[in-house]
């Protein structure tokens, strides 16, 4: 399958940053995985857009606010900017399991969110670390990537859906996506 070059789609918690089963509640708890905020970078130096889809059930459970969550991407984008990285679009899913909205992964709604901005995202990829995250993106095209960080090893044990690419972190897997392309997969620090 051919990748489309121009976005790529990516989980939030354990993908970009340490999760936790008591939730990410403060701009504190947000962490970066190693590597994985360089991995951003390279994406954004070789020229493709950064969307990131994430369920943000804590929200509809009352752990912490909407503008708790912005001030999380608001320390992303800032711990970003000196690396040269940028995410473009974040869609997210506020809402509790039992609500059974249209938007909470593994329903596509924060896909199509996406490609109401980016167009069709047929063959770019969905990088995750859950069934959930690679069933959404594989509802609408996407290549399921599954990383081995965040819940990513115990997923990696289930029936995974065919074709599903593994890697160990997101950096390993932005290294494989840009050299797919043909395109440097070196991250040079800004003056």
């Amino acid at each position: 399958m051919s990748i489309k070059p121009d976005w790529i789609v990516l989980d939030r918690d354990g993908v970009i940053n340490q999760d936790s089963d008591a939730y990410i509640k403060t701009v504190d708890e947000w962490q970066p995985i190693e590597g994985s905020l360089e991995a951003i970078a390279r994406l954004t130096k070789a020229g493709i857009k950064v969307a990131v889809a994430t369920n943000q059930s804590g929200i509809g459970r009352g752990y912490y606010t909407e503008q708790t969550l912005h001030d999380m991407h608001s320390k992303m984008s800032t711990l970003l900017t000196p690396l040269g990285g940028k995410v473009n679009l974040i869609v997210y899913c506020p809402h509790e399991p039992s609500i059974g909205c249209d938007c909470r992964k593994p329903a596509d709604g924060l896909i199509r969110q996406i490609e109401a901005v980016a167009g069709d995202l047929a063959g770019t990829w969905m990088i995750g670390d859950s069934l959930r995250d690679l069933e959404a993106g594989l509802s609408r095209g996407l290549t399921p990537v599954l990383v081995k960080t965040g819940k990513g090893a115990q997923t990696s044990a289930k029936k995974l859906p065919e074709g599903t690419l593994v890697f160990a972190d997101l950096a390993t897997a932005v290294d494989d996506f840009l050299e797919r392309l043909g395109l440097s997969t070196e991250c040079e620090s800004q003056p």
